[in-house]
């Protein structure tokens, strides 16, 4: 948007690899007219000259005959609303049919593609910024089978580089930033309050014993598991102190959640006096361990000698993951709890249901899987539509599943061991669709039956409500009715359910997230449902304080299964008319509920950049989920090529790492466009009073799914952001946070992101290369300048390397190191490497 790409020249936009996997599938049959749609494939031309980016729809014919455009659709998803280009409207028809999926059809005058001939279709994509909001997953429905759709094949060629204008950026700030000599990288990670290196060191083998106090030996199993991993034999655990050098596991003071470690030749111990404090230290000892240590069974570990006190700054380390717009699998939620528990993050949120999608069976409801977890082109109501590139069948991976029950026990109990906490959301009364149009499914069954009560149990929407209103994704049906008593019903089973599954994997459940987000304008307005009960009810006041009744209901049905609420910012909020307009304002007669805030919004110019602190000075408990550093899913920068979102502006690994809780207007310095912000801005913003700190009880760093459509897209998003906030909310308050003005040029920051990333970058990523099979991590672009007529690099991150071409060719890892500028003539294409020889996106420069 606006200033971020004005200056790219003009080429023919080619998708990656990547996107070609997530949009397109192959097709092999013939319609019924007799067009061989085969034949028929799509791909994208942008021309970026002018900044506006409005790309292209190139419909091929590679066959030799005709394909006919009348008696036929071309569906497709698009995350912004697409405008057909002005020279295309009197030959095509284009409309929304729901959410982010539309379609196109030809009107009298084109008759067909002749063959080996093309259709170019011009489209407006409002404020595209990168190649992820492409329209994606297009495919033909026939009229004559109006319930089959054929999917076409994305033939784009593969996607190049960075751009230099961001790589030049990306140059500078490292630049900027790396200014210090390498700093030692820190052998305990995340940070611990306190830290002593000793003379000496331990060596763990085969025949090394634990020694666990009985408390313990949950603990104990965890940690001869993995030593047994990684020397190929497990460790024998004994109750009774030995003489020889062990490693012990004692019970002793100290804060909750802390430990003390100390290890030297004698051995290791670790106290604490509880079981998750043991589990926290042992965490900390595999972080001690050499990084390499994963890679191949080794005949001995050696441990340096050190002295640890640690405990954890928030009791809340959350990481939200989202599992309902696009489904992820059920290893990769597994990997994730791992990588949590290595990191001591104790809190998975997991978003599992949506307009898109819900993901867990429920006893009794059958129909939220078999209609809510499927994804696919239908006229019989028996799955939801296509979104987000999913295509026409349903056996897309991420369109389509779900967790069993007895799947999702399995999961609480193995996270439960981790101590990582799972909090299920429940997306209510907005982002519903998957639930409504499944209960409608239920409704029709019985009502066919002849059952009407049975129909309308649990029935979600006032099948007589008129309103109109079309939500932040598309969607024109998709909240629930808060007038309805099937709605608690609902409520009701299926937080029963959710209990009862915890009850059974023996796991913590404390809080049901039930949402609240994103309601739009004119819901409930025409349900005569609704009109109903404000006349019975006068109370209530308005459509708007529909809200809080729901929410007043939602919240008893929790407490009475001993539960408290949580949701986003919006359930601490309450709608007035503001010069005829609705706006949200806090609502202090709901503060004293024990409502759980998760407060996302703080985009600049929104009115909500203060948000979370009026929450918390109000008395709410709050969540930091702030969008701005803590949306995992923005993409890491402004490049076209690069993965991810950007409604919210950029996120990378620096943003969470540099995210000060109790006063982050410190370190916002710009707003979603990249334009600067000034400190002054904040002036009249409410600050974080010093009685409310408590009230914020923890960070949440989150990873919704809307893009993450193919293998690896989930670990390159979260890694290496994740491990910023893994370290902003375990670690201490660190000193550069109270640094008088600008925090970024303090030798403070310097120094610790400079250990910072000596940390990351020499230690964990390349732990992470191995570590539960491996995390396929983003690997940074190189910084790249051209100056005096050479070419200079950079990296963000020590332990990689830079290797280069002079030919144009794609470096790989027989190509030249980055030493020293190159002043070699010609097209210079250079690349960043870790340590296996894995590589991330490549920059091309011209050095003449």
């Amino acid at each position: 948007m606006r200033n971020l790409m004005s200056t790219r020249s003009n080429l023919t936009l080619v998708l990656s690899a990547l996107f070609l996997a997530l949009t397109c599938l192959h097709c092999t049959a013939q319609s019924s007219n007799g067009n061989d749609h085969t034949a028929l494939t799509y791909s994208w031309e942008i021309d970026q000259q002018t900044g506006k980016h409005e790309p292209v729809l190139v419909l091929k014919n590679s066959g030799s005959g005709g394909i006919k455009m009348s008696g036929l659709s071309l569906y497709f998803n698009s995350i912004k609303k697409p405008i057909l280009g002005a020279g295309h409207q009197q030959q095509l028809q284009m409309s929304q049919v729901n959410g982010d999926l539309f379609k196109i059809r030809s009107k009298p005058g084109l008759t067909e593609i002749a063959g080996n001939g093309s259709l170019r279709i011009s489209l407006t994509v409002p404020e595209i910024r990168n190649y992820t909001e492409l329209p994606s997953g297009f495919y033909l429905v026939y009229d004559r089978e109006p319930g089959k759709g054929h999917p076409l094949k994305n033939t784009s060629k593969a996607i190049p580089g960075i751009e230099p204008a961001v790589a030049l950026t990306s140059y500078k700030n490292n630049e900027q930033l790396n200014t210090l000599p390498l700093s030692a990288p820190s052998i305990v990670f995340p940070t611990p309050v306190s830290i002593k290196m000793l003379q000496g060191s331990f060596t763990v083998n085969q025949d090394t014993r634990i020694v666990s106090d009985p408390t313990f030996t949950k603990e104990a199993q965890l940690l001869a598991d993995e030593l047994g991993v990684l020397l190929g034999k497990k460790p024998g655990i004994v109750t009774q102190k030995t003489t020889n050098p062990a490693i012990v596991l004692q019970r002793g003071e100290s804060p909750e959640g802390g430990y003390l470690l100390s290890s030297g030749p004698q051995g290791i111990t670790i106290t604490a006096n509880e079981g998750s404090g043991i589990f926290y230290g042992i965490q900390s000892l595999k972080t001690m361990l050499p990084a390499e240590s994963w890679a191949a069974k080794r005949k001995q570990l050696i441990v340096p000698a050190v002295e640890v006190s640690d405990a954890p700054r928030f009791g809340h380390r959350a990481f939200l993951l989202d599992i309902a717009r696009n489904f992820q699998s059920k290893d990769e939620v597994y990997k994730i709890i791992d990588l949590m528990a290595l990191y001591k993050m104790n809190v998975l949120h997991l978003h599992l249901n949506d307009d898109e999608g819900w993901r867990i069976e429920i006893d009794g409801l059958p129909e939220l899987t078999s209609i809510g977890s499927r994804r696919g082109h239908s006229i019989a109501n028996d799955m939801l539509p296509p979104s987000y590139g999913s295509g026409p069948g349903t056996d897309n991976p991420f369109g389509t599943g779900y967790f069993s029950r007895k799947e999702y026990i399995a999961l609480l109990k193995y996270a439960a061991a981790r101590y990582v906490d799972i909090i299920p959301e429940i997306e209510t009364p907005g982002h519903a669709r998957a639930a409504i149009k499944s209960m409608d499914a239920r409704y029709d069954y019985y009502m066919k039956k002849g059952k009407k009560q049975e129909a309308e149990e649990f029935l979600l929407r006032d099948r007589a409500d008129s309103s109109v209103y079309r939500s932040v994704q598309g969607w024109n049906d998709n909240v629930i009715n808060p007038a309805l008593p099937s709605t608690y019903q609902f409520i009701r089973k299926v937080t029963g359910e959710l209990v009862r599954m915890y009850a059974e994997a023996g796991a913590p459940l404390k809080t049901i997230h039930m949402g609240g987000d994103e309601v739009p304008e004119g819901v409930w307005a025409k349900s005569p449902a609704v009109l109903q009960l404000l006349e019975k009810e006068p109370s209530i006041g308005s459509v708007y304080g529909m809200w809080k009744y729901y929410f007043s209901k939602v919240n008893d049905i929790l407490k009475t299964q001993h539960l408290y609420l949580s949701g986003w910012e919006e359930i601490g909020l309450k709608k007035t008319l503001v010069n005829g307009k609705g706006k949200w304002i806090t609502d202090p007669t709901v503060s004293g509920r024990g409502y759980t805030t998760d407060v996302w919004n703080n985009i600049i110019g929104t009115g909500a950049e203060d948000l979370a602190y009026k929450l918390a000075n109000g008395g709410f408990k709050v969540v930091l989920s702030n969008v701005t550093n803590n949306y995992l899913d923005m993409a890491y920068n402004n490049s076209f090529y690069e993965h991810g979102m950007n409604w919210a502006g950029f996120v990378n690994v620096d943003k969470p790492f540099y995210f000060i809780p109790y006063n982050y207007y410190l370190t916002t310095t710009e707003n979603e466009y990249g334009e600067p912000v000034a400190q002054s801005f904040f002036r009249n913003k409410d600050q974080l009073k010093a009685e409310s700190k408590n009230n914020i009880i923890g960070l949440q760093s989150a990873l919704w799914s809307e893009t993450l459509v193919a293998e690896g897209l989930l670990e390159y998003m979260v890694l290496p952001k994740l491990l910023g906030s893994a370290e902003r909310s375990w670690a201490k308050d660190p000193a550069w946070s109270g640094t008088q003005g600008a925090i970024f040029s303090s030798q403070e920051y310097k120094q610790a992101w400079s250990t910072f990333t000596s940390t990351i970058g020499l230690r964990e990523l390349p732990r992470l290369d191995h570590y539960k099979a491996g995390f396929l991590y983003r690997i940074p672009e190189p910084g790249v300048q051209q100056r005096d007529g050479k070419v200079y690099a950079n990296v963000q991150l020590p332990g990689f390397e830079i290797r280069y071409t002079t030919n144009g060719a794609e470096p790989d890892v027989q190509s030249k190191v980055y030493t020293t500028p190159v002043s070699e003539k010609g097209t210079i294409t250079l690349k960043v490497f870790n340590h296996v020889g894995r590589s991330g996106k490549s920059v091309t420069v011209q050095n003449n």
